[in-house]
């Protein structure tokens, strides 16, 4: 099966490489903002069909423009301004998709115009294509128009791998080269391994069904002083100067270590997780709405839930297990693991689940964990659907196969039948 993966690898570059590299970043910001402009312009000035453009014709008029206007642009690629102008019409063809869905209630997110890019605002960045290649034994890649460059470590890429395209970034003070390649991935064996719920959270970063919770990492809060420190010395420089220039690179740094230590927290366990386990049952956390929180959004931030998601998601299929999200609605925290009553007085300030029916007292990530796994392994099955194709199917009785999933059924005694979202994954 064909698979599309990225590698990347870290550059050791030396001043006029950088200074290359650099300029290279700049036109790909100037062609963005350009094509940016240009859109804007026809779409005031012309009328029907003529207000609209795409990346090829905006990259012949711009081709046109550099005999003239721009001359300086031959120094570079000629891809790094097309793939620019291709990632803006990509840009706009993703604001008019989610137009459209919101028109219709597809979805509820909201993806906006483009913006311009202003230098020292945004990260430095190209794309490259055409013949690249890459010397594992001397550690070099060779990329067009700029030749051979040294990489920090060894790259590892396999034999079947084909290279589609190269980008170059810069964080800080150091670059990044990033292969995007298309290569032929074995069929695993299913996993063997058991079941595991998760129940992500604030006070743990993770509570798992089997007992043991993953521990907080508190990588910016722990350099939070340094933090305010460096953040106040960069204020107190003078604008458009050395010192602001060298306060601002210290600050980038800094940023830069906090970002590889939760990287690398988030790798560790997502491939421990989906190593181990044959099926990674998670809720579907609104990470954006808690963000909205401003007394609590620091420490969502700095946990970085939906990333960790994303990782689980790609991770899973290379080692044979599966992830399944549950119903956002369902009430993990509010119902008991063990008896199924549904507490509709639990507030976040109670940690401890206590129940009155049956008298369980349990850490309440450490239930809702257990209640996650629950949904997966009982609780589909007992509102499993007739007709999955179709959400109006009617049993015997004329009831509803499917009920709304908003909010759980509570019956006179307290306890609750959960509702079931079909989910395709399963």
């Amino acid at each position: 099966m064909l698979r599309t993966r990225g590698y990347k690898y870290e550059l050791t570059v030396n001043n006029k490489e950088r200074t290359l590299l650099t300029k290279y970043a700049g036109i790909s910001r100037f062609a963005w903002n350009w094509g940016l402009a240009n859109r804007k312009s026809r779409y005031r000035t012309r009328a029907g069909a003529a207000r609209y453009t795409d990346a090829m014709k905006q990259h012949k008029e711009l081709n046109r423009l550099k005999l003239t206007d721009f001359p300086w642009m031959y120094e570079v690629s000629k891809c790094v301004p097309q793939e620019a102008l291709r990632d803006l019409d990509r840009g706009y063809q993703n604001f008019f998709t989610n137009h459209q869905q919101i028109k219709r209630k597809q979805t509820t997110r909201y993806i906006g115009l483009p913006i311009f890019k202003k230098k020292g605002k945004c990260k430095d960045s190209f794309r490259l294509t055409g013949v690249i290649h890459l010397f594992q034994k001397v550690k070099q890649v060779q990329l067009p128009r700029l030749g051979k460059l040294r990489l920090k470590e060894r790259p590892n890429l396999p034999v079947s791998a084909r290279i589609l395209s190269v980008t170059v970034s810069r964080t800080a003070d150091r670059w990044y080269v990033a292969l995007t390649v298309k290569e032929v991935q074995p069929d695993c064996n299913p996993n063997d391994g058991p079941i595991i719920a998760l129940d992500k959270g604030l006070s743990v970063f993770t509570a798992l069904s089997s007992g043991i919770p993953i521990t907080r990492p508190k990588f910016l809060l722990r350099q939070a002083r340094k933090q305010d420190r460096l953040s106040k010395v960069h204020s107190r420089k003078q604008n458009v100067s050395n010192n602001k220039r060298k306060s601002a690179l210290r600050l980038a740094r800094f940023y830069r270590r906090i970002t590889n230590q939760r990287h690398n927290f988030l790798h560790q366990t997502s491939t421990y997780l989906a190593k181990n386990h044959s099926v990674i049952v998670t809720e579907d956390l609104h990470v954006k709405g808690l963000m909205q929180n401003k007394k609590l959004s620091k420490y969502w931030a700095d946990l970085s839930h939906g990333l960790f998601q994303r990782f689980l998601a790609y991770k899973a299929p290379l080692y044979g297990s599966k992830v399944i999200e549950i119903d956002r609605w369902f009430p993990s925290s509010k119902l008991c693991s063990n008896c199924l009553y549904y507490r509709r007085d639990l507030t976040l300030a109670d940690r401890i689940f206590h129940c009155p029916l049956c008298g369980l007292a349990l850490d309440r990530d450490q239930n809702a964990a257990r209640n996650v796994a629950n949904y997966y392994t009982i609780y589909q099955f007992l509102l499993f659907p007739v007709a999955e194709s179709s959400a109006e199917t009617l049993n015997v009785c004329g009831e509803v196969v499917r009920p709304a999933s908003e909010q759980a059924r509570v019956d006179e005694s307290g306890r609750t039948a959960p509702t079931v979202v079909s989910n395709n994954s399963s």
